[in-house]
């Protein structure tokens, strides 16, 4: 049985008890999430192969063997973080919040809260981006592939991610205690999430207890905690990595295959779009619904950055050449996902901040009785989350232009012999490394396709969400508004 809420909640803000498994789910969640963010960093990589070899013939593996295969650091556990690095990853934050104070932005109001009153918000991440990328341009035009910035967060990949776990962690502790200091009718407009004070701690500091947790930090000023992390240092974050990729790719064979320029300009693309439709992010179920606690902090932080990139990074070490063919396919899928995520979620947004808008003006919609209205034509009447079925689409452009992935590092004081066609030899007189699929061809899709998989769970988990939240909020007009719209998130499918 679901428990309520706790003593001492807003009394308006009610609780509806547990999902993701209660603190059971949380708990795996929440340990087990790191875990999975180690593995694409020590079982694909540059060391032996993607996955390496010992997991393709187990009656070979040996711990000594694998610790040389996935490269774990000399000095164990303690290898996989940095003084040294964490402190260069703070000082990121700090520039971020730096360009969020002293650059211009729009203030704009966030949705009505249950308590009454809507919270502002400062948006100028598309300047304070701008400004950041054009740092990184200037030193790429300088210096080239060997920016100091690339060579950085490639060489020290394992030690970022780590920081940024350690960051995450901090966050939704530091969120969670504080929280305990919301009062009801409180001026500053705090207030706890529905889901987030069921009274279980573990549950709570995972789901976030806090609505819109907001600090005053010394000559920045007030900051609202999850709206920075959900667009700023995680989805930057993201770029960068793949543009040391890329980098990295040109440094060891001199070129960059249309391949990884798609996929980094597929992903660039997505979260530019973010940035320049940075209010669109006040409507969404992150902001209105879930508290802040590790469920956001660590997917904003550390699962969207290097989970996401996964592709990329794999291709820096594995270059592979698309042709027109391929490309123009894998132009065909992106296109028609972004087509159907951007037009809806516009849409959407354009309905709710301004119903007279003359694009929108002509929609049709329920009235419920909480006074909302519910769109039933336009994208919105095809199906009640049309907008997931772009994004997943979406997700395949990501993915597919790694191919049939996997390969096995060889390396050779000798210039090694022509093997397959689609092998790759790189380095010198004396230090040879060639790059073959051989028999982990296919094997490393496990890697590279994992983010349709995960994605596409993640979307009808959401959906499911969405849905008990709205038979919650609305009740009876849900379920005659799911008579008018009756397709989930694919039109005539699902």
């Amino acid at each position: 049985m679901a428990p309520g809420p706790t003593k001492g909640a807003a009394k308006v803000v009610k609780g509806h008890g547990y999902e993701f498994g209660g603190p059971l789910g949380a708990f795996a969640i929440s340990f087990g999430l790191p875990i999975l963010c180690y593995l694409p960093v020590f079982f694909c990589n540059e060391i032996s192969g993607c996955p390496v070899p010992s997991t393709l013939t187990p009656s070979t593996l040996s711990i000594e063997k694998l610790k040389q295969e996935i490269g774990w650091p000399s000095d164990g556990i303690l290898g996989l973080g940095s003084w040294d690095v964490s402190l260069k990853v703070l000082g990121y934050y700090l520039l971020s919040l730096v360009l969020y104070k002293v650059l211009p932005g729009e203030e704009v109001e966030g949705t009505q809260l249950v308590t009454g009153g809507r919270l502002k918000y400062k948006m100028n991440t598309w300047s304070s981006t701008m400004f950041t990328l054009g740092i990184c341009l200037a030193g790429t035009i300088a210096q080239g592939a060997d920016f100091p910035i690339w060579t950085f967060i490639y060489d020290n990949y394992l030690q970022i991610l780590t920081a940024n776990i350690i960051i995450s962690y901090a966050l939704a502790t530091f969120v969670y205690v504080r929280s305990f200091s919301v009062k009801p009718g409180n001026s500053e407009k705090r207030e706890l999430a529905a889901g987030g004070h069921t009274g279980n701690m573990l549950y709570d500091w995972f789901i976030g207890r806090e609505l819109n947790p907001q600090v005053t930090i010394p000559l920045i000023g007030e900051i609202d905690i999850k709206s920075f992390c959900e667009l700023r240092p995680g989805l930057l974050g993201w770029m960068l990595i793949n543009f040391a990729s890329m980098a990295r790719q040109y440094r060891t064979y001199g070129y960059i295959t249309d391949s990884i320029a798609l996929i980094t300009s597929f992903q660039a693309l997505y979260v530019l779009d973010s940035y320049w439709m940075e209010s669109a992010i006040l409507t969404t179920m992150d902001i209105t619904t879930d508290g802040f606690g590790l469920m956001l902090s660590f997917g904003d932080i550390a699962w969207v950055p290097f989970i996401y990139s996964v592709q990329v990074r794999y291709l820096s070490m594995y270059p592979l050449s698309l042709g027109l063919l391929g490309t123009t396919g894998v132009l065909l899928v992106l296109g028609t996902g972004y087509y159907i995520f951007r037009g809806a979620n516009n849409e959407k947004n354009r309905f709710r901040t301004n119903p007279n808008d003359p694009r929108v003006a002509h929609l049709k919609y329920l009235e419920t009785k909480s006074g909302s209205k519910l769109i039933i034509s336009g994208w919105w009447g095809t199906a009640r989350h049309i907008n997931y079925l772009g994004d997943w689409i979406m997700a395949w452009a990501y993915c597919l232009p790694t191919g049939i992935a996997g390969f096995l590092v060889q390396r050779s004081t000798l210039t090694p012999a022509p093997g397959q066609a689609d092998s790759i030899v790189y380095g010198g007189p004396g230090n040879y490394t060639q790059v073959v699929p051989g028999t982990a061809k296919g094997w490393g899709m496990i890697f590279t396709y994992f983010y349709i998989v995960y994605f596409g769970v993640l979307l009808v988990h959401r959906e499911m969400r969405d849905e008990e939240k709205c038979i919650r909020k609305y009740g009876e007009d849900w379920k005659k508004y799911c008579q008018i719209v009756r397709y989930r998130i694919i039109p005539g499918i699902y």
